[in-house]
């Protein structure tokens, strides 16, 4: 309950409604805790299905590529961190092709490519989904909180419990030595690959080279702010209205 994790948003789309128990009145949607517990357990026990190299945890946002992480760390699955970049599921002959035999998803909607080229190549989905998330191509939805540190903490905690309990690598769940304080993300700490990303994205909107010092520069303070106000979203936001500026400079001088 303190992690957050059955607090929806604002927003509520049809295809969630099944997993919403209330609003409260500040107008917050409140997912079903059993839906929520069940779910995440049985996906759990899903994964444990499959060998570790097979996983693929796809993770945009800042905080959960920092539970993502931990949860490869103790699984030995993939993360595929920040800005997902067309063709990783589907061209071959990308240098960094994946091809995973299940993935998940963090965010539906900011990690939509993601979910369509598992889609296109049949790659069973399990995706960490919001009151404002649809679930097209989502084989197994997770209801939950997706945007919050602690909320997605637990979450990939209890992927990784419980994928140790069903592969028979524990025999109750006190056994399990990872802490729920191990896979919390720092706010200070900006997970690897995030820079990288909304460099690239600045690049591509306002015509500069992605090494760059100025956009790097514009990147380093773009997720500055945005993790002080918790979404990536943000930071790739603030990144493109610098760098247009930029960019009519450039025409200018031109």
């Amino acid at each position: 309950m303190e992690a957050g994790i059955h607090i929806g948003t604002k927003l509520r789309v049809i295809d969630m409604r099944r997993f919403i128990y209330r609003t409260r009145n500040d107008g917050l949607y409140v997912l079903d805790l059993r839906k929520v517990d069940k779910r995440i357990r049985l996906a759990g026990k899903l994964l444990s299905q499959y060998g570790p190299k097979d996983i693929v945890v796809v993770a945009s946002r800042a905080y959960s590529s920092a539970a993502a992480s931990k949860f490869a760390s103790v699984t030995g699955s993939t993360v595929v961190s920040g800005r997902f970049i067309p063709g990783r599921f589907t061209n071959v002959s990308r240098q960094d092709f994946l091809e995973p035999k299940i993935a998940i998803v963090c965010d539906p909607k900011g990690e939509h490519q993601a979910v369509i080229e598992a889609g296109k190549n049949g790659i069973p989905t399990i995706g960490l989904c919001d009151t404002d998330n649809f679930t097209t191509f989502i084989d197994w939805v997770v209801p939950c909180n997706n945007k919050g540190r602690r909320s997605l903490s637990l979450i990939f905690w209890l992927f990784a419990r419980e994928m140790a309990m069903s592969s028979g690598k524990i025999a109750t769940y006190d056994e399990f030595k990872p802490t729920l304080e191990e896979f919390e993300a720092q706010p200070e700490e900006k997970p690897a690959g995030e820079g990288a990303a909304v460099a690239e994205e600045i690049a591509q909107e306002g015509q500069m080279p992605s090494d760059a010092p100025e956009t790097k520069a514009i990147a380093e303070e773009a997720i500055s702010k945005a993790q002080e106000k918790g979404g990536e979203t943000e930071a790739q936001g603030l990144a493109r209205k610098k760098a247009a500026p930029r960019k009519q400079e450039k025409k200018e001088e031109a």
